[in-house]
């Protein structure tokens, strides 16, 4: 489920939204309002619940020997065993938008987003199953006990890395000891 040219996505639980109006999220670092989506390459970003949190990492031209062996496939994500039962009885849906109606966010340009109100194209589609939209992919997803050691080793390496939701990730396994 990814956009087709000249789309982007939002992701939601919620198959009644029919106007999307910026707002600042609860999470958001930034005090202005937008409405959130992302393009094709980042879609797959977003293939999880909504408050799952979840570590993405990928290879990318400077990654090294050393850190593609580490991640052992070209894309990894991975979840907690918290959110399996979740992955797998979601009803996720992707809305659809012209991308011309956004604009790139961000260093990296991991978001797009708008600053005045849009209408989907159409009627959100079900994005189905979620850990075989993963596998057609070509998306290894692990599924852990506790995310911090992959967070922290993928974002000290040479890959490409994401974190979200992370918030809600179990504690450090050294916090549970504390």
């Amino acid at each position: 489920m990814r956009p087709a040219p000249g789309e982007v996505v939002h992701f939601s639980e919620d198959p009644t939204i029919t106007r999307f109006e910026p707002h600042v999220a609860a999470t958001a670092q930034q005090p202005e309002a937008y409405v959130w989506a992302v393009g094709a390459e980042r879609a797959p970003d977003y293939w999880f619940p909504r408050q799952c949190p979840r570590a993405m990492a990928w290879v990318v031209p400077s990654t090294t020997p050393a850190d593609r062996t580490w991640l052992g496939s070209d894309r990894v994500h991975a979840i907690e065993y918290e959110w399996l039962a979740a992955m797998r009885t979601v009803r996720l849906y992707a809305y659809r938008f012209a991308a011309s109606a956004f604009e790139s966010f961000g260093e990296h340009a991991h978001a797009m987003v708008a600053v005045t109100p849009v209408v989907p194209l159409g009627p959100p589609e079900p994005v189905g199953d979620l850990l075989a939209l993963h596998a057609s992919a070509g998306i290894e997803l692990r599924v852990m006990r506790n995310l911090w050691q992959f967070v922290d080793a993928a974002a000290g390496s040479s890959l490409g890395f994401s974190g979200i939701r992370l918030r809600n990730a179990a504690p450090r396994s050294d916090e549970l000891q504390a």
